[in-house]
């Protein structure tokens, strides 16, 4: 799978991703996206698997971003991750579905939100 750059891009695999949409996941610095096919991909089985809208509050980083900028090395944001907002119950259920389904990094901000990332070894942290 290739790397989606644009929004053009974003939108000819949108079949692909159909809960998603290019202005969610983008940059909330710039407006870019740099983000694999098979991440949005895994992001829509998730979603399938959850059954419910996820609301994305931040999804894509650009290495300049304010959050991005003041780590040493860009995080995960810059290539495969997302918060998603979420609490109680809803937060658990998508913690254990994310869990099952390969999701190696979640992060725990209840009430405000949980994030999820493609790391292959497993992690959990609170903020």
């Amino acid at each position: 799978m290739s790397m989606i750059t644009d929004e053009s891009h974003f939108e000819a695999g949108q079949t692909n991703w159909p809960s998603f949409s290019y202005k969610e996941l983008a940059c909330q610095h710039c407006g870019s996206i740099a983000l694999e096919e098979s991440f949005l991909v895994a992001l829509q089985e998730l979603r399938d698997a959850y059954g419910k809208p996820m609301r994305i509050t931040s999804g894509y980083r650009c290495p300049e971003h304010p959050i991005e900028a003041k780590k040493p090395q860009p995080g995960y944001h810059s290539k495969c991750a997302v918060d998603v907002a979420a609490s109680g119950e809803d937060a658990w259920t998508l913690i254990n579905i994310a869990s099952s389904l390969g999701w190696g990094g979640i992060g725990v901000n209840t009430p405000s939100f949980i994030h999820l990332d493609r790391r292959s070894a497993k992690t959990v942290w609170k903020y």
